[in-house]
């Protein structure tokens, strides 16, 4: 099977986490988003152990909130004691229901208003990672007028291409976010940051993309950024805290990508930084790191019933399922990889090729193309794998479909809802 949790029954059925997925379905309709608690507390459990283990203490993981932000990811991460990202007032609301401590939390975004600005501050955050400098002047003002010193650092564009798709590419020079070193507009930027009262500059961040399967475009992203460090300390005296990496680490969602051991990533990672730190002769900065993806997204699959099955002959076939792009955009979007396969019938010879559609009044509306699977038949159970990250929160309500349940199954093998499933009532609730 693609990941460990995954697995087939005495009925020829998909599980997960040990549960009979066409069962879940009939229980609770589809299309459903069906979570393994304990793959979540794992990849947890990986990256801060090994961050700990290898970078020391006072390194550890931020989860990337924009992958899956509810409450009930934030419950893990507050007792699986990590940290978060953010990057909106609503992921810093939502981390606040579940009394999350934002002291350990991260405010990003490239225009974060002078309401987020304040919110975060009025409710304790850690730090805000500053993409610019207009940011940095509401920034010091409100914590000025609130009489505190806000922690900061600063986004960092190395100018690293890690030859992922152009959408989730997010190091180069030219990118949106952060601000570049290699134009010198950083070290401008650091000099104005020193000089502000109410800010105090604790480190650097640097996200150069994600998907990554490689580790070099990390080393080679923690090989400039330490040489800006050494520049920095040389030339003004300013010694870096903290060195924030970012996220981007690859995860597997069809038969033909590797799956990666983090662990080993991340020992392989520190090694080359431990070196690179000793050669420079820098004090180490604390490492941080923001997993998303790789946090959530094998953690879950979604469910769907099959409706209409279309032969169009001498050309190609579809298979039409009760969900799309509304809660998973990222095919429209990216053209993203996606395992599909027929869950009722999962050893069934997979001699059927077709498209699998979403519902939409919409031609871009679909799942993946050239899927092989058993002919489905209408009112079978259809799942897409590897689902946790970026699709419950991209989901939409195009076409007024209400965004499916969220289910989760914890390491006792029971189940429960974790977001209801909308309803009719809740698609017009705002309407006046």
């Amino acid at each position: 099977m693609l990941h460990e949790n995954l697995s087939v029954n005495e009925k020829n059925h998909l599980c997960i986490a040990g549960r009979d997925t066409v069962e879940l379905a009939q229980k609770y309709s589809t299309p459903l988003m069906v979570i393994d608690e304990e793959r979540i507390r794992r990849n947890a459990r990986i990256y801060k152990e090994a961050m700990k283990e290898y970078f020391g203490d006072g390194s550890y993981p931020l989860f990337a909130s924009k992958a899956l932000s509810c409450k009930y990811v934030y419950r893990i991460a507050k007792q699986e004691d990590i940290g978060i990202d953010i990057v909106s007032s609503g992921e810093l609301y939502t981390a606040l229901c579940e009394g999350f401590d934002l002291s350990k939390a991260y405010f990003h975004g490239n225009n974060k208003t002078d309401f987020d600005i304040n919110y975060g501050i009025e409710n304790g955050i850690g730090h805000f990672v500053v993409d610019n400098m207009n940011e940095l002047d509401v920034i010091d003002r409100i914590a000025g007028e609130k009489g505190i010193v806000q922690g900061i650092i600063i986004r960092l564009t190395p100018g690293i291409d890690p030859h992922t798709h152009a959408a989730i590419s997010t190091g180069k020079v030219d990118s949106k976010f952060g601000i570049a070193i290699e134009t010198g507009q950083a070290t401008e930027a650091v000099k104005y940051t020193l000089s502000k009262k109410n800010v105090r500059l604790d480190g650097f961040h640097c996200h150069i993309g994600s998907q990554i399967f490689d580790i070099k475009p990390f080393c080679d992203a923690a090989r400039l950024m330490i040489k800006y460090i050494v520049k920095l300390k040389k030339e003004i005296g300013f010694e870096t805290e903290i060195l924030n990496l970012g996220g981007g680490f690859g995860v597997r969602y069809i038969q033909s990508q590797p799956e990666l051991d983090y662990k080993e990533f991340i020992r392989l990672i520190s090694q080359f930084i431990n070196e690179e730190v000793r050669a420079s002769g820098i004090k180490k900065p604390i490492i941080l790191m923001e997993p998303g993806r790789s946090m959530v997204a094998d953690s879950c699959l979604t469910l769907y019933t099959v409706g209409g099955t279309k032969e169009i002959h001498g050309f190609k076939n579809y298979v039409s399922v009760d969900g799309g792009m509304p809660d998973n955009p990222r095919y429209a979007l990216y053209q993203s990889d996606y395992t599909v396969c027929l869950a009722s019938r999962m050893n069934d010879p997979c001699d059927f090729e077709c498209t699998v559609a979403g519902r939409c009044c919409e031609s871009g509306d679909l799942l993946q193309e050239n899927v092989k699977m058993p002919k489905p038949k209408r009112g079978e159970i259809l799942s897409v794998l590897v689902t946790g990250a970026y699709n419950y929160s991209m989901a939409s309500n195009y076409n007024r479909i209400p965004r499916p349940a969220v289910l989760a199954i914890n390491k006792n093998g029971e189940d429960f809802t974790v977001i209801k499933r909308e309803s009719f009532e809740d698609l017009v609730k705002n309407d006046l």
